[in-house]
């Protein structure tokens, strides 16, 4: 069937995004602004957060970094952007009767990507964002007089306990909307208290109520034109908007960057299992090309992506652990702790004694010495924020799931050949060791905030780390054959006593 590329397609129609300020709402905005240059106009919902309004939020966001290449393609580009006033936890959005209008009369395309990812969330909180969320957003898109398709971001990570997820909803034994009912009508102690058994073998909120999501949103959408895309841990931009561009230090990135500046050194992960990390940019493209897709050829059913790397092109968290620490010692940080090294096991009595020796012990001198100094000690709370941030992932890096994901393949055979290359999806062409190297430079400059014009002094330092901890081996070397010596000494004078 003849169809429209998917450039032209955008051309002239406006879109609406929620979570536009977030990692993937940052990147989705620039690419449709880079992309479809023909794109009438951008709706973003935001709120007012920490005593700044809408509108210094919005600057903020026309001003990040990100947007620098293609407003140097498109001087007026910015000015398809347009701030929405909302928030998802309100009824309707919060929209004033106004916005409400011109969205219903504007928009052709939804994009929901606000969700609270924070794993350790109150139930009551994740179901109000992650489920609430997007059934009022459901409710909004029926309005719509020109919606040709809604893309609903989940996680891949939402029924874990298959061991096999296939791409289609599953619906689990409890009936959402009674839980809901019930969770509204009890206190927030009472929930905290049955949590966990309402979580069952679901180790954390944020895939419990994503899972939730999915379900509600399939059975009520009706006559709106759904697709659900479900990434894995997204991580650094392989190629767009920048090559390596993180703005967060959350999930792997926080790990890889601690790793990297030698704070971070033993880890509870299965070095044998498959990682299932995807570049944003990736699932970015998907999600552009899936609205596509659903507008264009209105599938009878809800269609469901998985954004996942595992299916086509596997990568273990011990090769991400090569490669990301030999990228680290080839482009280090300015600022390290310590030598960077990265231990990973399974076993808990091997890694807190490994924790001891390397992150508690270290973590008491360096505060020691801070306030024998008279700075003040933050050490010890900072490896314990780290280490609780870490458990909450313990759970995935130690588990092994076959996502299937075939229908980003049978999108990319309905691709032309230039949308093909604008909008790539084909997760089968990353090169994962090429790719940390990206990975590591972007951290490097945009998390870590180190100018590129520091890497021989950060080599400097780096060489100067290697050579104390080859000391400090040495030293410690030899006491043990001191030790050993001397115990060896003191057992045959006890014999010939």
């Amino acid at each position: 069937m003849e169809t429209t590329s998917i450039v032209e397609f955008y051309r002239g129609r406006s879109v609406f995004i929620t979570g536009a300020t977030g990692f993937m709402g940052k990147v989705l905005v620039e690419k449709l602004l880079r992309s479809c240059p023909g794109i009438e106009r951008l709706y973003l919902l935001m709120r007012p957060s920490k005593g700044q309004s809408v509108e210094y939020r919005l600057q903020q966001l026309i001003n990040n970094q990100i947007f620098d290449e293609v407003k140097k393609q498109q001087p007026d580009v910015m000015t398809k952007v347009t701030a929405v006033t909302g928030d998802v936890t309100f009824p309707a959005y919060g929209l004033s009767p106004s916005d409400l209008r011109l969205l219903i009369e504007n928009v052709s395309v939804v994009f929901n990507s606000a969700a609270t990812i924070k794993f350790d969330e109150e139930l009551k909180d994740a179901i109000q964002m992650n489920v609430k969320g997007p059934m009022q957003l459901l409710e909004i898109c029926r309005q719509m007089k020109h919606l040709e398709a809604f893309v609903h971001v989940s996680t891949a990570f939402n029924n874990l306990d298959r061991e096999e997820m296939r791409e289609e909803v599953y619906h689990s034994q409890v009936d959402p909307v009674k839980l809901i009912e019930l969770l509204d009508c009890l206190e927030d102690s009472v929930v905290k208290n049955i949590a966990a058994e309402l979580l069952g073998n679901c180790p954390n909120t944020y895939t419990y109520t994503k899972a939730l999501a999915e379900q509600l949103l399939e059975e009520r959408c009706g006559s709106v034109p759904l697709t659900i895309v479900r990434p894995s841990i997204v991580t650094a931009a392989l190629k767009e908007p920048v090559p390596g561009w993180v703005d967060n230090m959350n999930g792997a990135t926080g790990t890889i960057a601690a790793v990297g500046k030698g704070f971070f050194r033993v880890m509870k992960i299965n070095a044998d299992l498959v990682s299932d990390i995807i570049p944003v940019d990736y699932p970015i493209n998907l999600m552009i090309a899936a609205a596509w897709h659903t507008a264009t050829r209105r599938p009878n059913n809800v269609t469901v992506y998985s954004c996942t790397t595992g299916h086509q092109n596997p990568l273990t968290w011990g090769l991400l652990q090569r490669w990301s620490l030999d990228s680290w010692l080839k482009f280090p940080t300015k600022d390290m702790m310590w030598y960077p090294s990265a231990y990973f096991t399974i076993n808990d009595i091997w890694l807190k004694a490994n924790e001891a020796v390397f992150h508690t012990l270290p973590a008491h001198l360096f505060d020691l010495y801070n306030a024998l100094t008279g700075k003040r000690a933050r050490w010890v709370r900072l490896y314990a924020k780290a280490n609780r941030a870490f458990s909450c992932l313990e759970f995935f890096t130690t588990h092994q799931w076959r996502f299937i994901s075939n229908n980003p393949l049978r999108l990319l055979d309905e691709m032309s050949a230039q949308d093909r290359k604008t909008f790539y999806i084909d997760v089968r062409e990353i090169e994962w060791k090429s790719y940390f190297e990206t990975f590591i430079l972007g951290a490097r400059r945009f998390v870590l905030k180190d100018d590129p014009s520091t890497l021989p002094l950060a080599r400097s330092n780096l060489q100067r780390l290697y050579v104390i901890r080859l000391l400090l081996r040495l030293i410690m070397f030899s006491c043990s054959l001191l030790a050993v010596r001397g115990f060896r000494k003191f057992g045959r004078s006890f014999i010939k006593s």
